[in-house]
């Protein structure tokens, strides 16, 4: 159980979290029926994700087994057979997807997709240029939708594209650490790598990480968004993707970070603060009027 725990990555779940965007910007935060919804959502996410995590161990054993650090998974190390590792899957994915449709059949076809982009992605996609990225990216794109669906609100088509092009910073971050840290070995852990150099990653972080923030800030100045929310504060949350974003690239620079974002984002105490203080800014100025 202690192996099949590891596998299922509950230290990933953060990366479901994005399913809140909806609640929040949606301005459903105090109704506690869509709050309900929500929670109900990312938990839907975390199980679809974990059984996304034993397939892609499945599908990647042989592979891991050259990786410094991916060996000691436990399907790639042998802790874990790989009967035990499909069998849970299919039980995961099955009841992940039953509690989804139960929900709403919106939900459910959302749900359906994520899988089937994950299952490509495990079989094919991760093995093509630029395209494995951009499916890692689109993945956290159905979250948000999902999310979105769930408590029934519009989501904002900027807040999809800052989610997708986050998802792209965060994917082309780890998949430079990847290749820093194999050198030459790191076209027989995953053939896509041998197209790439670390100078294109740099490039691609770059134009992506700018887009980034051209589109967040985009986002704050809309009229639309203006009137949506009842106030042109949110520019004020500015310099909290500008500092985070920052201090990634920091880290995967100076620290030979990006392996793992989520664990560089519960580990590292300054991204922590960040991430947190945003937030906790977004529902101050979007919810103030309300409670006021």
């Amino acid at each position: 159980m202690a192996a099949l725990v590891v596998s299922l990555r509950p230290d990933q779940w953060t990366k479901n979290l994005i399913v809140f965007a909806g609640l929040i910007f949606g301005q459903r935060l105090l109704d506690a029926t869509a709050l309900g919804a929500a929670i109900w959502a990312f938990a839907v996410f975390c199980g679809l994700s974990s059984a996304m995590y034993l397939v892609n161990d499945l599908v990647d054993r042989n592979e891991d087994r050259k990786h410094p650090v991916k060996r000691t998974r436990p399907i790639a190390s042998g802790a874990l057979s790989t009967g035990s590792a499909m069998t849970w899957a299919i039980v995961l994915i099955g009841v992940s997807l039953t509690a989804s449709f139960s929900f709403s059949w919106t939900l459910g076809v959302v749900s359906v997709m994520f899988v089937g982009l994950l299952t490509a992605y495990s079989r094919l996609l991760k093995h093509l240029v630029i395209l494995d990225v951009l499916a890692i990216a689109v993945g956290f794109v159905i979250r948000a939708i999902g999310g979105a669906v769930a408590v029934d609100v519009p989501i904002s088509q900027w807040l999809l594209v800052c989610t997708l092009l986050l998802a792209l910073f965060l994917g082309l971050s780890k998949r430079r650490h990847e290749l820093v840290l194999l050198g030459n070995l790191a076209a027989e852990h995953r053939r896509s790598l041998d197209q790439y150099s670390p100078q294109l990653f740099d490039q691609l972080i770059s134009v992506v990480a700018a887009a980034t923030l051209v589109s967040y800030a985009f986002y704050t100045l809309e009229p639309s968004t203006v009137e949506n929310f009842g106030t042109n504060k949110l520019t004020w949350t500015l310099p909290f993707p500008i500092y985070g974003i920052f201090r990634y690239l920091y880290l995967v620079h100076r620290e030979q970070g990006g392996g793992n974002p989520a664990e560089m984002l519960l580990r590292d105490r300054p991204l922590l603060a960040c991430v947190a203080l945003w937030v906790v800014a977004i529902v101050l100025i979007i919810y103030r009027p309300l409670v006021g």
